[in-house]
């Protein structure tokens, strides 16, 4: 049997090395990240002095700056690249990466507004590098340098709450979902409250119910205080004021019974209660039916949010405002590529609530 030959691989035990990012083009010009990226990107107002020792602390380092515009200004570098072009006609090539700032990964619809955004980027092909600032607002500016620092082609920020985002200065677009940008002029896409508020109305009324309360949740909140617009919009649009004072208070369940107890001793005749979300609504029909009431052959309530761990396992099933998290995140994914492509969206985009009707509602016999 003949002897073997062992081949020598001459790259064995070495290092591979590493690729350049665009943070080490930064560093070698001596200039912030984000002025980095802006430079190779032909965005405005970075002067000519700058564009040129970025670019030229480019070339040395070996970045490939393939995709990126030419040092003065114009097109990009593989303009014309009828391939590269066909690619960029229909939406962003394979190898885009986005990146995703979630506020708060944990927060109550976080998950399910991620998971939508995630699905439309998978549709594209795109690829998602996700980052979450942990409930810290603080981080938020340190979460976005550490993504592009990894090249993404755009933003896209989940926040934690509805309040509003300050706007982010960055080199790339950038999209808003769930919270909307403190700059107008940004694309935001946000739930409907005013709508949902005034759905949870209408659909009272269509049932027959006309002496309608309102418990509202924490006013620090831009839902709760929208929510509340279109409600009283919805009872007054029909010659209607609501019974008893509307309140605003906590998002739990105590909140929820303490409310309902005040409605109680200002005005008992109401029949049906409007609750701005789910566990306020459990707490409300936990106090009801302490107080002797039937829900809902003396009294309908409904909630917002349609949480599953809520609306299933309240008795009787709790009817409520689906807010469509999920298409939040699939209509803030599609305009972020919208805008990489070369089609920016600007200002607030509202998702229309959906009500799910359940048992909680129903017009008494």
């Amino acid at each position: 049997m003949p002897e073997q030959r062992e081949e020598h691989d001459p790259t064995a035990g070495a290092a591979m090395p590493r690729s350049v990012r665009l943070r080490d083009v930064a560093e070698a010009a001596n200039v912030a990240l984000s002025t980095a990226s802006r430079a190779l990107r032909g965005q405005s107002r970075i002067n000519v002095e700058t564009r040129r020792r970025v670019w030229e602390a480019a070339r040395r380092l070996g970045y490939d700056v393939g995709r990126c515009a030419a040092p003065d200004g114009g097109g990009r570098a593989d303009a014309d690249d009828e391939s590269a072009a066909g690619r960029r006609a229909v939406g962003p090539s394979r190898d885009t990466r986005v990146g995703v700032v979630c506020l708060d990964l944990e927060g109550t619809f976080s998950p399910t507004i991620l998971l939508g955004a995630e699905n439309a980027f998978q549709a594209r092909a795109t690829a998602m590098l996700l980052i979450n600032a942990g409930g810290n607002e603080a981080l938020l500016h340190r979460c976005v340098e550490q993504l592009l620092a990894q090249d993404v082609a755009g933003l896209l920020v989940i926040s934690r709450r509805t309040d509003p985002v300050a706007h982010l200065d960055v080199p790339v677009p950038c999209v808003y979902a769930y919270g909307r940008s403190s700059d107008p002029d940004d694309c935001s896409i946000v739930q409907d409250n005013v709508a949902a508020g005034r759905l949870a109305v209408e659909h009272l009324l269509s049932c027959g119910y006309r002496r309608i309360a309102i418990i509202g949740g924490d006013k620090a909140y831009v839902a709760s205080r929208e929510r509340m617009e279109g409600a009283l919009d919805a009872l007054r649009a029909h010659g209607l004021e609501p019974v008893g004072t509307p309140r605003f208070g906590p998002w739990d369940t105590e909140w929820g019974r303490a409310a309902t107890r005040l409605l109680l001793n200002d005005d008992p005749t109401f029949d049906a209660v409007v609750c701005q979300s789910d566990v306020l609504a459990r707490g409300c029909i936990d106090e009801l039916e302490r107080s002797g009431r039937r829900v809902p052959q003396d009294t309908a309530v409904i909630g917002h949010d349609d949480k599953p761990d809520y609306v299933a396992y309240v008795h009787p099933h709790l009817t409520s405002i689906n807010d469509r998290n999920e298409d939040v995140g699939r209509q803030a994914a599609v305009c972020l590529m919208d805008a990489i492509d070369g089609r920016p969206h600007h200002g607030v985009e509202y998702v229309a609530a959906s009500l799910i009707q359940r048992e909680s509602t129903l017009p008494s016999d």
